[in-house]
């Protein structure tokens, strides 16, 4: 585990969400998440943020704790259904997390959503962080589709487009 100082220092200085992520890619990804959900009656929300400002790095917050921060600030649980999906980015801490709305409690399992992550971090790796992500956003709504199948009513409770933290 890094020291607080270097973990610091790693947010202090991590490169803007804009500049790895820019416009033509958050279309493309904003894109995937429209698509993703003509195929399922679940909203998919992607946020983005390069580190955590330097006091909450120093107070110990981790990138689960942020990612559930995102998900009510961004209100991603206000869908009538209750099933919203966050997918969260930390850059500076190289973190993915998904945070899942309670419609979906005993319906998708942790497992199922680690997946996702690892499968994420495994194509960030690669080198291929848009692709990773567009990856990612279809895997969440692949999951969606079974729990929760497209009716054809066109309900688009969420923003399609990624939002920069």
């Amino acid at each position: 585990m890094a020291s607080p100082m270097s973990r610091g220092l790693r947010h202090l200085f991590a490169p803007s969400a804009a500049r790895r992520f820019p416009a033509a890619s958050l279309a493309r990804i904003g894109e995937a998440i429209a698509a993703g959900e003509r195929l399922h009656g679940g909203e998919v929300v992607f946020a983005v943020e390069a580190g955590l400002p330097l006091g909450e790095v120093l107070r110990g917050q981790d990138p689960r704790d942020r990612a559930q921060e995102v998900f009510a600030r961004l209100r991603v649980w206000d869908t009538e259904a209750n099933n919203g999906v966050l997918l969260y980015l930390l850059l500076a801490d190289h973190a993915i997390e998904i945070v899942a709305d309670r419609g979906l409690a005993g319906r998708v399992a942790d497992g199922e959503w680690t997946e996702v992550c690892r499968a994420v971090e495994a194509g960030i790796a690669a080198g291929g962080l848009e692709a990773a992500v567009i990856d990612g956003v279809g895997r969440i709504s692949s999951l969606l589709a079974a729990q929760f199948p497209a009716t054809g009513e066109g309900r688009d409770e969420l923003p399609d487009r990624p939002v920069l933290l």
